[in-house]
């Protein structure tokens, strides 16, 4: 993982109240909560220097590659991605790469496992007077659970991973998991008893 990202100001990346002026940091957006997450630095592009220098980049790529795709008569995807792995990135990268002014690496390790619970879409809602909660046109009933008798009006976070299911939490805890169509995902539930 990087140390830190910078990145321009869209609405994807950061909440701005009124157009030109500072991003609202302490309202995130998904991709703002999974790097605070990660513990990911995340800088906002504010002068046109740097905006430039990322629209100069997009432009290099978008513009060159296709060219460079059509001059080695390539049209099948598979190929397409072993030319860009092989050929194109590393006369790119020998054209354009610098030294780093630091030579330590500007990544850390990172925990596999922790990245599924963070780069995932995450959001709250407030479980309804029937035990459900309302998610992308799904309606979740929450399972019998040893540790509440319901949930109603508690505030929970749904989190929507990239293979499709879903699960909800209380707290820090899961509570229910899901299937992409919205049903429930049976587990084993154990609650240590007290000594």
């Amino acid at each position: 993982m990087p140390s830190s990202l910078y990145t321009d100001r869209g609405s994807h990346y950061f909440v701005t109240l009124k157009a030109g002026e500072a991003v609202d940091k302490s309202r995130l957006t998904q991709v703002g909560r999974a790097l605070r997450h990660l513990g990911i630095e995340h800088i906002p592009a504010y002068s046109p220097e740097a905006r430039g220098r990322s629209e100069r980049m997009f432009a290099t790529l978008q513009d060159r590659l296709p060219k460079e795709l059509a001059l080695a008569g390539i049209a099948d995807i598979q190929v397409a991605n072993r030319f860009i792995a092989q050929t194109y990135l590393p006369a790119h990268n020998a054209r354009f790469a610098r030294p780093a002014a630091v030579e330590d690496s500007a990544f850390v390790a990172v925990d596999p496992q922790q990245l599924s619970q963070i780069l995932c879409i995450e959001e709250e809602r407030v479980v309804a007077r029937d035990n459900t909660v309302a998610f992308a046109r799904l309606r979740l009933q929450l399972p019998h659970s040893p540790i509440r008798h319901h949930f109603v009006k508690a505030t929970v976070k749904i989190r929507h991973y990239p293979d499709g299911t879903l699960a909800v939490f209380h707290g820090p805890r899961r509570i229910a998991r899901y299937t992409p169509d919205g049903t429930v995902i049976e587990e084993t539930c154990r609650i240590r008893q007290a000594a």
